[in-house]
C-alpha cells in the first residue's frame, strides 16, 4: 500500500528517497542531474528539508560534498546523471575517499525495463562506483529503495568515513513507495584495549626517541589538545600526514610539523627517532616511485607501532593515553609573528601567503590547492589566527573549488579562502559559478605561472584580505 504525501497524493519513490535522507540526518544534496533524475529534482518541492546545491559539472558536486563532509563532519549525497556523470565525478570521489569522507553517492540510471535496450548512454555504473566506493547497491523497486537508503547513509557514516554509492534507476523514483526509511543503528569507532595503551605508554616513558604520527579527526578538536599535552609530557615529537583532510591549525594551537611531499627529506624527519607511533595514520610511503630511491619512508631503525587504526576512536586513545601519563598540562606555543608584504614588493607566492597570514580572519577555512605555490610557505599558516586547514588529499588535482563550496555550505557563517594552482583551477573553475549563485563567502586566489589572478575579490597587501 502506498503512502500517501503531504498533498494527498501517494508518496513517490524519490519522495520517499529524499525524506529518508532527511530522517537519517543527510540534508544537503550536490546535483549535477539528467533526464533520469528529473523525478529526484521534482520530490525536492516536496522535502523542503533537504537544500539542493546546483553544481554545473559533476567534478564540483562529489568534490563539494568532500568539502561538506570534512567541515560538517557527517555526509551530504551528490546527484549524479548515469555512468558518464558518474566518471566525470570520479577524481572527487578518488579525493574523498583518500580524505575518509562520509559521502552518499546517489547515481541515477535508465529505468530497469529499458536497460535491456542499450540505450546510447547505458554502461557499467557499478563498474565505475567500486573503486572509489566502499559500498555499492542498486535499488530493485520503489518498495525497496527506503531501505537500501538508511543502509547507504549508515554505511557512509562508518568510521572513518566512507563512500556509499546508491544506483537509482528511474522507475524507482518515479513508482509509488509503501514508507519511508528509520535511521539504522550506527556503529561508532571501536575502543582499543588496555594492552595496546600499556604497550604506547612504555614507549613513551622509556629512554627512546618517539614521534608520533596524527590523521583524521585528532587534527582537529580535543584529540588535537590531548595530543599537545601528551608531547609536552613527554618530549614526543608530533607530525600530521602530508595530506592531512582537515587540522586545526594557528591562534593558540599546538604546531604540528607536516610531513614533507618528497620523500628523502621524510625519511630526515624522521631518521633521528627509535620509534613511530601512529594515531589514526598509515606509515609514510613515497608519493611516486624513482629510480633507485626507496618507496617505503620509514627510517631503518625507526620501529612502527600502532595506537590507533583509522576505524578506531582516535581522540579517546590519546585521552586515556594521556591519563596513564599524568599529561595534564598544555602551555600554548609563542604566537608566530609574519608581516604583511609593503605595497612595492611584487606578488608572488611567498607575499600572498604572507598576506593571507597576516589578515585571515578569526575561524576561518582554509582551502589549500597550492601544491608547488603554497607547500614551500605551509608553515608561514602556523603564525595566523585560527583557521582550519583543507589539503588536497588523494592527487588528484582540481579539487580546491568545490572543497570550498561544500566548505562554504557546511560552516557558513565562517570566511572560506580557497588557494589553488592554475592548473588544477581549471579543472573546476564552474565551482566560482556555485559559490556566486549561492552567495557563499569565499575568496578564490589562483595561482598562475609568475601571473598571479585573484578572483571574486581583489587581494592588495596595502588593504589585507576582504
Amino acid at each position: 500500500m502506498s503512502v500517501p504525501s503531504e498533498n494527498g497524493t501517494s508518496l513517490s519513490g524519490a519522495e520517499s528517497l529524499l525524506h529518508t535522507l532527511v530522517a537519517c540526518g543527510v540534508d544537503t544534496c550536490f546535483a549535477n542531474p539528467g533526464t533520469s533524475e528529473m523525478h529526484f529534482v521534482a520530490a525536492l518541492d516536496a522535502v523542503p528539508a533537504m537544500r539542493p546545491v546546483l553544481c554545473l559539472f559533476e567534478g564540483v558536486a562529489t568534490g563539494a560534498a568532500d568539502g561538506y563532509a570534512r567541515m560538517a563532519g557527517k555526509p551530504a549525497s551528490t546527484l549524479l546523471h548515469l555512468g558518464p556523470g558518474l566518471a566525470n565525478g570520479l577524481a572527487g570521489l578518488h579525493n574523498a575517499r583518500r580524505a575518509q569522507s562520509p559521502i552518499v553517492n546517489i547515481v541515477g540510471d535508465h529505468a530497469t525495463y529499458h536497460l535491456q535496450y542499450d540505450a546510447p548512454l547505458t554502461s557499467d555504473i557499478a563498474g565505475f562506483a567500486r573503486p572509489v566506493s566502499d559500498w555499492v547497491r542498486r535499488s530493485a523497486s520503489a518498495r525497496s529503495l527506503p531501505g537500501d537508503v538508511a543502509t547507504v547513509v549508515a554505511c557512509a557514516r562508518r568510521s572513518p568515513g566512507q563512500i556509499a554509492t546508491l544506483i537509482l534507476p528511474a522507475d524507482t523514483a518515479w513508482a509509488p513507495a509503501e514508507r519511508v526509511g528509520l535511521p539504522e543503528t550506527e556503529i561508532l569507532p571501536a575502543t582499543i584495549p588496555e594492552s595496546t595503551l600499556e604497550h604506547v605508554t612504555g614507549l613513551l616513558r622509556g629512554p627512546s626517541r618517539s614521534a608520533i604520527l596524527l590523521r583524521g579527526d585528532v587534527l582537529h578538536g580535543q584529540g588535537l589538545q590531548w595530543a599537545a599535552r601528551i608531547a609536552a609530557r613527554t618530549g614526543t615529537k608530533l607530525f600530521c600526514d602530508t595530506f592531512a583532510p582537515r587540522i586545526r591549525r594557528g591562534g593558540h594551537h599546538p604546531v604540528i610539523e607536516r610531513l614533507h611531499y618528497r620523500g628523502d627529506e621524510v625519511i630526515r624527519q624522521l631518521a633521528a627517532f627509535d620509534h613511530l607511533i601512529l594515531v589514526g595514520a598509515e606509515p609514510p610511503v613515497a608519493f611516486f616511485a624513482y629510480p633507485g630511491r626507496p618507496s617505503w619512508l620509514v627510517p631503518p631503525g625507526c620501529a612502527l607501532h600502532t595506537l590507533t587504526r583509522p576505524c578506531e576512536n582516535g581522540p579517546d586513545a590519546l585521552a586515556r593515553l594521556a591519563d596513564r601519563l599524568e599529561a595534564k598540562a598544555y602551555c600554548p606555543p609563542a604566537r608566530l609573528t609574519v608581516t604583511a608584504p609593503q605595497s612595492d614588493e611584487p606578488l608572488t607566492p611567498e607575499t600572498i601567503l604572507r598576506c593571507v597570514t597576516a589578515d585571515l580572519p578569526e575561524d576561518a577555512i582554509v582551502i589549500d590547492e597550492g601544491l608547488t605555490s603554497t607547500f614551500p610557505y605551509y608553515d608561514l599558516l602556523d603564525a595566523a589566527s585560527s583557521h582550519d586547514h583543507l589539503n588536497l588529499t588523494g592527487g588528484a588535482i582540481g579539487s580546491g573549488i568545490p572543497l570550498s563550496v561544500g566548505a562554504a555550505v557546511a560552516a557558513p557563517t565562517r570566511k572560506v579562502v580557497c588557494l589553488h594552482g592554475d592548473g588544477g583551477a581549471m579543472y573546476s573553475l564552474q565551482g566560482l559559478w556555485t559559490q556566486a549563485r549561492e552567495h557563499l563567502d569565499v575568496v578564490t586566489i589562483i595561482f598562475a605561472n609568475r601571473a598571479y589572478a585573484i578572483l571574486e575579490q581583489e587581494l592588495d597587501p596595502r588593504r589585507g584580505l576582504s
